[in-house]
């Protein structure tokens, strides 16, 4: 036994490949843009799983991106109603669309009795939201939504804490984040094809993070303001997106949840900031800062703080942050595996649409205040 082993305080261990490959799941794929390809590149490592089908609005579009993550045999339709038609032995699809089309390609999917992976954000509308768990609900399958930052370790911690009770009663949070010179182009940017800017791109995500650390609580009020004046500035953005920019590059809210919780909120594609601020949960007992991250689709910004009082005195400590250790295959592929594990076992789904009802519920609620220039209420129907 070599001397590094001996001088390990703890064993190592090893984790097993213990993927059971006697149930093979052949997935399609609807939509072949740029969140396509994480997914594609995440079931290629699955060994239990086949990609035997994709489909794209776009001619030609389809059969070129399958061509260069070199999978084939890949039966290809122009339009996901015809890849459902046909496609008869299918067991899961994953929902890679822009939003305008998330809710219509997803009932659809569910209908046809699959499962389904819906990327982020989960649609545009509190209504199609609705919809979507009813077709959901229907069907007895699972329906996951893409919320990969659940799967990270320090974005895990966060919830931990809360649990643990050291917080004590949380009564304000407030998060967001965002970034300074970050807007995307492609069908990101205008309404007709997303339909929310950076409040759905990335504002779903720090809503998310904050909403299930403490229980997923419903949203009963919310006064929203949504803005794009750096999106269609020809002297920030280029001049051609800026021509056709018509969505939100910035949004802010504040939202009364219940059990007496308020919500401050605030994301960016662009501003003159670093940042609007880092996320920060206070309770009645100690409180907890958490670094504002620009991108939001992965871990957190760096090492969270705890603030408390011990024996009289206000002291902070700071948690370490978890490495990396998933032999690098990373959140994107744990997103994926949760989800065709859940199907193979029979299970639930990791991210469930009953959570984030809410979460779109909250992003619809800011666009109908920023309307209105109100405050409106959120009612949410029973399913």
């Amino acid at each position: 036994m070599s001397d590094k082993v001996l001088s390990q305080f703890k064993p190592e261990t090893h984790e097993e490949n213990t993927i059971d490959c006697s149930r093979r799941l052949k997935f399609g794929i609807i939509g072949t843009g740029w969140i396509a390809e994480s997914h594609v590149e995440a079931l290629k490592q699955m060994p239990d799983v086949d990609i035997v089908a994709g489909t794209d609005l776009i001619p030609g579009k389809a059969e070129a991106f399958f061509k260069r993550y070199g999978v084939e045999n890949v039966r290809l339709y122009p339009s996901h109603k015809e890849m459902l038609e046909a496609e008869t032995d299918l067991d899961a699809v994953c929902v890679c669309t822009y939003n305008k089309t998330h809710a219509e390609c997803t009932i659809d999917a569910l209908n046809k009795g699959l499962h389904v992976l819906l990327e982020k954000p989960m649609c545009v509308t509190t209504q199609e939201a609705l919809d979507i768990v009813r077709a959901e609900k229907k069907s007895g399958k699972i329906l996951s939504l893409g919320f990969q930052p659940r799967m990270d370790e320090n974005m895990k911690m966060i919830k931990k804490v809360v649990d643990s009770g050291e917080l004590g009663r949380i009564y304000y949070i407030q998060t967001g984040g965002g970034r300074r010179h970050g807007i995307p182009g492609s069908t990101f940017i205008e309404e007709k094809t997303a339909g929310i800017g950076a409040l759905g791109d990335i504002g779903c995500y720090s809503l998310d993070m904050v909403l299930n650390a403490i229980g997923y609580p419903k949203p009963l009020t919310v006064s929203g303001y949504r803005s794009n004046y750096l999106g269609t500035d020809p002297e920030f953005n280029t001049p051609e997106d800026a021509a056709r920019f018509d969505v939100d590059d910035f949004a802010a809210a504040f939202i009364r949840l219940e059990g007496g919780i308020i919500l401050d909120f605030r994301i960016a594609w662009a501003m003159h900031l670093d940042t609007p601020g880092d996320t920060i949960i206070m309770g009645t007992k100690a409180s907890l800062r958490i670094p504002s991250t620009e991108c939001w689709n992965g871990s957190i910004g760096g090492p969270m703080k705890m603030y408390k009082d011990v024996a009289g005195l206000p002291v902070e400590f700071e948690f370490p942050m978890y490495p990396q250790t998933d032999n690098g295959q990373g959140i994107f592929y744990k997103k994926l595996r949760s989800f065709i594990d859940a199907i193979k076992e029979n299970g639930t789904a990791p991210v469930p649409s009953s959570q984030i009802l809410y979460n779109q519920a909250i992003i619809d609620g800011i666009v109908q205040s920023a309307k209105a220039g109100k405050e409106v209420e959120i009612h949410l129907e029973e399913i």
